[in-house]
C-alpha cells in the first residue's frame, strides 16, 4: 500500500479515477480525492444512490439508481448537464467512453439497447437495438470504434458501433459477465470474469477459449484489468482480496504473482502470536486462518482453510467443498518448537475436532485431535469449547461441552491422558489455562466452580466456587493471576498463589466478549456488548479509562510490547489497531468517577488525521498534576534513602580499597633535558654526566591548612544549640565515601575536633533511628565512626 485516501462516512458504492483524480461515491454524494488522499471536490445533486461513474476529461458523468444521469464540472463542482431517462424502457446498466469519440458516451440498458449520446450538445446521436437482454458491463478494444458488450445471459459481444456490427461472439457458462479486460502486450486475449469467481480468457483472432482460471477468487469477480502493455492482470472480489497475476507460462494460463487478502467475513477471534508484538493471528468466520503484520502489510499470510480431508477438498474445489471445517472459534498459539512441529491448536464452531496448524509451512496441521471413543463417529451435541498449549509448545490442553478436560501430545497426536475420573467438570467447560511452567492447569466449569490440577499427575488440588457462572477465564503467566469472565456481566480477578479472588469489578452491561492482560499485568482491559472498551488498573482496583465504539468489540488482543491494542468488532472485516499513549506522553491514570460518561470513539483509520485540541473539554478535575513522592510514607514504616549503594555500602572497605589501589612505586618526575647539552672541553667531545639533584623540600606535609573547620563540622556545632540535624545530614549525603571519612576523622580530639562535636554527630545518628529514614545511612555512618574513633 503506497497511500491510503481519508476514510469517507459510508461504504464506497462506486469507485473510478482519470489521471489526476480519484472518484469514489457513497449513497448520493460523490468525492474527488487528489493524490489519493485529500478529498479536493464533493458534488451534491443526486437524491437517490449513485451506482455508476465515468470520468470524462474536465467533466465526470455520475448515473444513480433513479434512472438520472448528471454531468459535472471538475473545477467548479457545479452540474453541467442533467438526463433522466425512463425506467421502463432504458434503465442505464453500462456506461463507457468511446476511445476517440469526442464529448460522447455509451450507454447500456438493462433492456439490451444501447445509446450513443453527444454530452455537449445534450443530443442522442444512435440507438443500438441490442441483443434483448441485460447489459453488464461495457469495455473499449484496443481497436477504434470496437466495444465489447457483457450480457447477463454469459454472452459476450465485440460490437462495431461505427458500422453497428457485430464482429464475433463469445458464451460464458458460468453466469453473466461481471468484468472484461483487453491485453495490450501484443497478445490478442480478453478476459471476462463471472459470478462465481471464474476466469474465462478468450483468444480473439482463433475465436475460441483459450483457459479458465478457477476459483480465482472464492466470490463474484468484482472488476479487472490488464496492466497496459504488460502480461499483468488485476483482478479484485467480494472475498477482500486483490490479486496480480502474470502469464509467462504455457498454454497462457496465468498465475498469481502477488495479492492482498484479508478475511472475507468478520474476524472472531484474535491473538498475538510471539513476544515481538509483529505478528496477529486472526480466526474469520469465513472458516479461514490468518497472520496479519503490523510492521508491513507484505509479511501478512493466509493459513488456509479448515478441511476434514485436504485432498478431497482440493479436488472439489471451493464451491463443491463440504470437507470444510466451521470457523474457528477459539485458539491459542506458542512460538517455541514451531519450527519443528504445529505450534497452533483451534476448536471449531459446534465441531468436536481440534485442528492444529503449522505457522512456518502456512497450512493446517497433521493432527486432528478428538478423544478415542468418538474417533469413529461424530457425536451429537458435543464439541470443543476452549484450548491452550502449553508454554513450552509441546502440550494442548482441550476441553469439551460434556465437561472433559483432555491433553494432546502436540508432536505425535496421542492422547495423554484426562482430567477427573470420569469428567473434570458436570457442566461445559468454559475455559482452560496452562501456568508457564506446566505445573498447574486450571479449568473452569458451566456450574460455576473453578478447578486447580496438576499438570503431570493430574490430581485435583483446589476447587473454589464462584458467585456466578464464568463465561471464559484469561491468565496471565508471568505474574499468575486469573482473569474470570461471568455470565452476569462482572469480571473476577484471582490469584494463582493464594487460589483467593482479589479484585471483582463490575459496570458493564453487556456481555464479555473478550479480556485481554498489558504485558507487565498492571491493566486488564475488557470489551462487551454494550459498545464499551474498558481498562481496569489492577494495583488500585478501579477503573481508569473507558470509551464507547460504533460496534462492539468481539475481540482484544494487547502488544507482548504493550504498545497498541488490537481490536474487531461486530461486522467488520477489519483489525484496528490503539496505541498506548502511556508510553509516549503524560497521561492521567486516575480513577473515573462513579457516573462517568464514556464518549464515542471513532475506530482508528488507516490515514493520517489532524490533531483535534481536545483541552478545552477536558476538565480541570482531569489536569495532569505531577506525583512528588514523600521522602517518608508512615513515621512507623523504616524507610531507606534513595542513594546509590556505591555512596555508603563501601565506608568500612575504605581502607582495603585504598590499599589495592596504591600504586607499587612512585611516579617519578621526568628529568628535565637542558636545551644545549654541555660537553668536556678537549679534543674528543664528551658529554658532562648529570648531577643529582639535591631534594631539599620536605616531605612532611603541613596540616596548618587543615587546621580550619568545615562546612559538616560548623553545622554539627550549630546543631547543639538548635537541635535541628537534617543540615548536617543532608551535606554528608552529598559527599563521597573518601570525603565522609575524612569528615568523620576531623571529629576527634586528634584530628582537630572535640568531644562536643562528636556527641552532636551520635544525636545526629540517633535522631535518624528514631525517626526510621535513611536507615541504612545511620547504620554505615555509625559503622564508620565507631571504626575511626575507637
Amino acid at each position: 500500500v503506497l497511500l491510503t485516501g481519508n476514510a469517507l462516512p459510508q461504504d464506497i458504492t462506486c469507485l473510478a479515477a482519470d489521471r489526476m483524480l480519484i472518484f469514489a461515491s457513497y449513497d448520493n454524494i460523490l468525492h474527488a480525492f487528489a493524490r489519493n488522499k485529500e478529498v479536493v471536490h464533493t458534488y451534491k445533486g443526486h437524491k437517490a444512490r449513485i451506482h455508476l461513474l465515468q470520468p470524462f476529461g474536465d467533466h465526470v458523468v455520475s448515473v444513480d439508481v433513479d434512472n438520472i444521469l448528471i454531468v459535472w464540472d471538475i473545477q467548479s463542482e457545479e452540474e453541467y448537464l442533467q438526463v433522466e431517462f425512463d425506467k421502463a424502457t432504458f434503465a442505464i446498466s453500462a456506461i463507457l467512453h468511446p476511445s476517440t469519440y469526442l464529448n460522447k458516451i455509451l450507454l447500456g440498458s438493462e433492456q439490451g439497447s444501447l445509446q450513443l449520446w453527444n454530452i455537449r450538445s445534450n443530443k442522442l446521436l444512435y440507438s443500438f437495438p441490442g441483443w434483448h437482454l441485460a447489459i453488464t458491463t461495457l469495455e473499449q478494444a484496443p481497436a477504434v470504434d470496437v466495444v465489447a458488450v457483457g450480457l447477463v445471459s454469459g454472452h459476450i459481444i465485440i460490437h462495431n458501433i461505427k458500422f453497428d456490427e457485430t464482429l464475433m461472439k463469445f458464451q460464458q457458462d458460468w453466469g453473466p459477465i461481471t468484468a472484461i479486460s483487453f491485453r495490450t502486450d501484443g497478445h490478442p486475449v480478453m478476459a471476462s470474469g463471472s459470478p462465481i469467481g471464474h476466469i474465462a480468457l478468450w483468444d480473439l483472432e482463433e475465436k475460441k477459449l483459450i483457459c479458465q482460471m478457477q476459483d480465482a477468487h472464492s466470490t463474484a469477480i468484482a472488476g479487472m484489468s490488464f496492466v497496459p502493455g504488460e502480461p499483468l492482470l488485476i483482478t479484485n472480489g467480494a472475498d477482500n482480496a486483490i490479486r496480480v497475476w502474470i502469464f509467462d507460462g504455457p498454454g497462457g494460463v496465468g498465475r498469481v504473482l502477488r495479492s492482498r487478502m484479508g478475511h472475507s467475513a468478520p474476524p472472531t477471534k484474535i491473538r498475538y502470536h510471539g513476544q515481538n508484538g509483529e505478528q496477529i493471528l486472526s480466526a474469520g468466520q469465513d472458516g479461514t486462518l490468518q497472520s496479519f503484520s503490523t510492521v508491513h502489510e507484505k509479511f501478512n499470510k493466509s493459513l488456509g482453510r479448515g478441511s476434514i480431508n485436504k485432498k478431497k477438498s482440493k479436488k472439489k474445489g471451493l464451491k463443491l467443498d463440504t470437507m470444510a471445517l466451521p470457523p474457528i472459534t477459539v485458539f491459542a498459539s506458542e512460538v517455541a518448537h514451531q519450527s519443528d512441529w504445529d505450534s497452533i491448536i483451534a476448536c471449531h464452531q459446534g465441531y468436536i475436532t481440534c485442528t492444529t496448524w503449522n505457522y512456518q509451512k502456512n497450512c493446517m496441521g497433521a493432527h486432528k485431535l478428538r478423544p478415542e471413543e468418538f474417533s469413529k463417529h461424530k457425536p451429537i451435541d458435543i464439541y470443543a469449547t476452549a484450548v491452550d498449549i502449553t508454554s513450552c509448545g509441546n502440550f494442548a490442553v482441550i476441553g469439551l461441552s460434556t465437561g472433559q478436560v483432555d491433553v494432546y501430545n502436540m508432536q505425535s497426536g496421542i492422547h495423554r491422558g484426562s482430567y477427573g475420573k470420569e469428567r473434570a467438570h458436570e457442566g461445559a467447560i468454559r475455559g482452560v489455562a496452562v501456568d508457564g511452567l506446566n505445573q498447574l492447569i486450571i479449568t473452569a466449569g458451566s456450574e460455576g466452580l473453578i478447578k486447580f490440577w496438576k499438570f503431570k499427575t493430574k490430581r485435583l488440588v483446589y476447587s473454589t466456587e464462584l458467585s456466578s457462572s464464568p463465561s471464559g477465564i484469561l491468565l496471565h503467566r508471568d505474574s499468575g493471576i486469573l482473569g474470570v469472565a461471568f455470565d452476569d456481566f462482572s469480571i473476577s480477578v484471582l490469584d494463582t498463589e493464594t487460589r483467593k479472588i482479589v479484585r471483582t469489578f463490575s459496570g458493564h452491561h453487556g456481555r464479555i466478549n473478550d479480556m485481554t492482560f498489558s504485558p507487565d499485568g498492571r491493566w486488564l482491559i475488557t470489551s462487551s456488548m454494550d459498545c464499551t472498551i474498558k481498562t481496569w488498573d489492577l494495583p488500585s482496583g478501579c477503573l481508569i479509562d473507558c470509551f464507547l465504539v460504533d460496534a462492539a468489540a468481539v475481540s482484544l488482543a494487547m502488544s507482548p510490547t504493550g504498545d497498541f491494542l488490537a481490536s474487531t468488532h461486530v461486522d467488520d472485516l477489519g483489525i484496528y489497531l490503539w496505541s498506548n499513549r502511556s508510553l509516549y506522553s503524560l497521561v492521567s491514570l486516575r480513577p473515573l468517577p462513579a457516573d462517568y460518561e464514556p464518549s464515542m470513539v471513532t475506530l482508528p483509520s488507516t490515514c493520517p488525521v489532524q490533531d483535534v485540541d481536545v483541552t478545552g473539554d477536558e476538565e480541570t478535575c482531569d489536569k495532569m498534576i505531577e506525583y512528588v513522592s514523600p521522602e517518608q510514607l508512615g513515621e512507623q514504616l523504616v524507610t531507606l534513602s534513595s542513594l546509590p549503594e556505591s555512596r555508603w555500602k563501601n565506608l568500612l572497605s575504605l581502607d582495603v580499597i585504598k590499599k589495592k589501589n596504591k600504586p607499587r612505586e612512585p611516579p617519578k618526575v621526568p628529568k628535565s633535558a637542558p636545551f644545549f647539552i654541555p660537553t668536556v672541553p678537549g679534543l674528543i667531545p664528551r658529554y658532562i654526566a648529570p648531577q643529582e639533584e639535591n631534594d631539599t623540600q620536605s616531605k612532611v606535609v603541613n596540616l596548618g591548612v587543615l587546621a580550619q573547620k568545615s562546612d559538616f563540622y560548623m553545622r554539627l556545632e550549630e546543631a547543639l544549640s538548635t537541635n535541628e540535624y537534617t543540615a548536617p545530614l543532608n551535606l554528608l549525603k552529598s559527599l563521597g565515601p573518601s570525603s565522609i571519612e575524612i569528615e568523620l576523622r576531623s571529629l576527634a580530639p586528634e584530628g582537630g575536633g572535640s568531644m562536643e562535636v562528636m556527641l552532636s554527630f551520635l544525636k545526629m545518628i540517633g535522631m535518624m533511628l528514631n525517626k526510621k529514614y535513611n536507615f541504612e545511612l545511620s547504620q554505615a555512618y555509625l559503622a564508620l565512626f565507631l571504626k575511626v574513633t575507637l
